[in-house]
């Protein structure tokens, strides 16, 4: 399974539109461009309206949303440790 970047869908999806605009059928379009069918709907669905500027912001958040991630692991893992320390178990 392919982990897409979302700049990479917003690519594929463009040209998707042009394929489709010059008479290819759904299953050229995602032969071509090595999606299944159900991909190409989901990530229509998804980032079909996106321009740059929602792009950008998209991409800003789901850095901020790594980030808030990354802390929360880091604190759950410092919580534990003060627990164990406080048990004795150290």
């Amino acid at each position: 399974m392919k982990k897409h970047k979302t700049e990479q869908i917003i690519r594929k999806l463009r040209e998707g539109e042009v394929m489709a605009a010059q008479g290819k059928g759904i299953a050229e379009v995602c032969q071509a461009l090595e999606i299944s069918a159900q991909t190409y709907h989901r990530w229509k669905k998804r980032y079909g309206q996106l321009d740059r500027d929602d792009i950008r912001r998209f991409r800003e958040l789901e850095e901020q949303n790594r980030r808030l991630k990354k802390l929360v692991a880091e604190q759950a893992l410092d919580i534990q440790i003060l627990n164990e320390v406080n048990k004795g178990e150290w």
